[in-house]
């Protein structure tokens, strides 16, 4: 499906991209206030300019006969944002071949175990490198992309043959020093997790009916690399000025993480003012 979708809105992008200002090194990460640090219970929306706000909303079937299915990826990719990305690394069985790709259907679901999922866009009969050599040899290393090897991370993408050697396209290099899989971690990668394969899923077609459409894919972490001045004296916290990670926005942008604003969970009883100012709300109405 992935295939069909032109992603590239440009005809030609670097002329394109040369129209733009130049990467702006000096945007480190930093914390700012929240918009309005003064919000009180019950408020709704801040006074964050919206000149949209009153408008109207469109409800879309996804299944509407004649909306092509690449019309929802594109969408989804598009709202869905910004989405963190794995970089996975992974060989087959047999260490014949190796892959490197980058995937933004990807997130940690929880933590006890470790378990994160990653998204393909084919079925296992059509796998592709990654996914592949994940349900061949049973194990991946994932890697979060920073600032300092995007262009790499992203040539990594590039639609090579299988058994192409993207560790080559991209000039990353490979370290082989993981201790509970076969794969190699990249050592550009500020943090990494060597993980095995827990199970996986493929999902049946809607606008097709009768073929699979993508696999769900879920792995176990069973070591965590971080490089050591990223890493609290607790080994608990990753730097996010250090990490410098990249999300993925819809088509072909890129987000960096540049800012970033902090908000204590509140409480109930000390912050709220217990049943009796919770009472005391107005009730909200359609």
């Amino acid at each position: 499906m992935a295939d069909s979708i032109n992603r590239n809105p440009h005809p030609d992008f670097k002329k394109v991209e040369a129209s733009r200002p130049g990467w702006e090194a000096e945007q480190g990460f930093h914390y700012t206030k929240t918009a309005d640090p003064n919000w009180k219970f019950g408020q709704g929306r801040n006074d964050l300019p919206d000149a949209g706000a009153g408008r109207p909303h469109v409800a879309i079937d996804p299944h509407a006969e004649g909306r092509p299915a690449p019309f929802n990826y594109k969408l989804l990719i598009s709202a869905i944002t910004p989405r963190p990305i794995a970089f996975v690394s992974t060989r087959s069985a047999d260490g014949a071949v190796t892959n490197l790709a980058p995937f933004s259907y990807f997130n940690v679901v929880t933590h006890d175990p470790p378990t994160f999922m990653i998204g393909f866009s084919s079925a296992v009969a059509e796998a592709k490198d990654t996914l592949k050599n994940l349900l061949d040899s049973k194990e991946c290393v994932i890697n979060i992309i920073s600032e300092t090897y995007i262009e790499a991370a992203n040539s990594a993408s590039i639609d090579a043959p299988f058994g192409a050697d993207e560790w080559r396209v991209s000039g990353l290099t490979p370290d082989y020093s993981c201790e509970t899989v076969k794969c190699a971690r990249v050592k550009e990668a500020v943090f990494s997790v060597e993980a095995k394969l827990e199970s996986f899923r493929e999902w049946d077609s809607r606008s097709k009916p009768g073929r699979k459409s993508g696999t769900t894919v879920f792995v176990e972490g069973t070591r965590f690399w971080v490089r050591e001045d990223a890493l609290n004296e607790d080994k608990n916290i990753v730097d996010p000025a250090i990490l410098r990670p990249m999300g993925r926005l819809g088509g072909i942008t890129y987000s960096r993480t540049t800012q970033g604003l902090e908000l204590t969970r509140p409480k109930f009883k000390e912050e709220l003012g217990g049943l009796e100012a919770y009472e005391k709300l107005p009730e909200r109405k359609a």
